[in-house]
């Protein structure tokens, strides 16, 4: 969070000067995400900042009256945190994930691991999820491979599903992400190198950690983006009268030394389209 609380410096709101931060993180699980957020709104904070639907809506159900900044949020409105992306109309606003279609990460797992047959789809318990997956399932008949939906409702089941999976010499991994696998993508990223599977993921942060591949929205790049919400928020604006911002670009990140590793040759045409190649 060094670059969150730099960008905060630079619009003059200084740790231990004029601003203090108290941070919790709740790995995805929702009753630790509501544990802290009680113990946050003790301190009568004057703004919280929250990533992803699971803590914004424990914020939600806690408090209608402390302002409340999100990141990586999908479906805002439907999820009922604000009224219109234009309009919020209540105490939250902020930043959203427009999740990529199911489609385009089999296109790019079957581009990279074309010898791929059968897939996991890997999500977490969510009605974008479910439209990711679904998309995945539609196009699977097109790239000729079947998809299988895992739900990772608990950090356990991680390591016996990638377990299985290795046992494939034919299957491949997408993780489009969510708080529980976001918050475990070192193990994830270690076992599907162990078990040499392709995969897919739908954040940076996987990439850069030793994952084969990425195509999403920059995450850090939109924490520093909400900083801008929070400076104006502290200067007397109200969240309703934000709009919430949506994402115009996705990146492809490359590790191409992970590919390596695999064995996996990256087609020119794929390395000429990413925004990274991680060599």
């Amino acid at each position: 969070m060094a670059a969150f609380e730099e960008r905060l410096n630079e619009l003059g709101w200084t740790v231990g000067r004029n601003i203090r931060i108290d941070y919790r993180w709740y790995g995805g699980q929702t009753e630790r995400a509501r544990t802290a957020a009680a113990e946050l709104l003790k301190m009568s904070p004057d703004v919280m900042f929250a990533n992803a639907n699971p803590a914004t809506r424990v914020l939600q159900e806690l408090t209608r009256n402390v302002p409340v900044v999100f990141t990586t949020v999908t479906d805002p409105v439907g999820s009922g945190f604000v009224a219109s992306l234009a309009r919020p109309g209540g105490n939250i606003t902020g930043f959203t994930n427009q999740p990529v279609e199911g489609a385009k990460f089999v296109d790019l797992l079957k581009q990279i691991a074309p010898g791929v047959k059968r897939v996991s789809v890997m999500v977490g318990n969510s009605s974008s999820s479910d439209a990711i997956s679904l998309s995945a399932e539609k196009a699977a008949p097109k790239f000729s491979v079947e998809t299988t939906k895992v739900v990772v409702s608990d950090p356990s089941i991680i390591e016996p599903v990638l377990t299985a999976l290795g046992n494939d010499p034919n299957g491949g991994l997408i993780i489009p992400g969510d708080t529980v696998t976001s918050s475990n993508r070192q193990l994830i990223v270690k076992l599907a190198a162990a078990h040499r599977i392709p995969s897919v993921y739908g954040f940076k942060f996987f990439a850069t950690a030793g994952g084969l591949l990425s195509y999403g929205i920059d995450v850090t790049s939109q924490f520093l983006d909400a900083t801008s919400y929070i400076n104006r928020i502290l200067r007397g604006e109200k969240p309703a009268d934000l709009r919430v911002q949506q994402p115009s670009k996705f990146s492809l990140i490359i590790n191409l030394k992970t590919a390596k590793t695999l064995g996996l040759t990256v087609p020119p045409t794929l390395l000429a389209a990413a925004d990274e190649v991680i060599e």
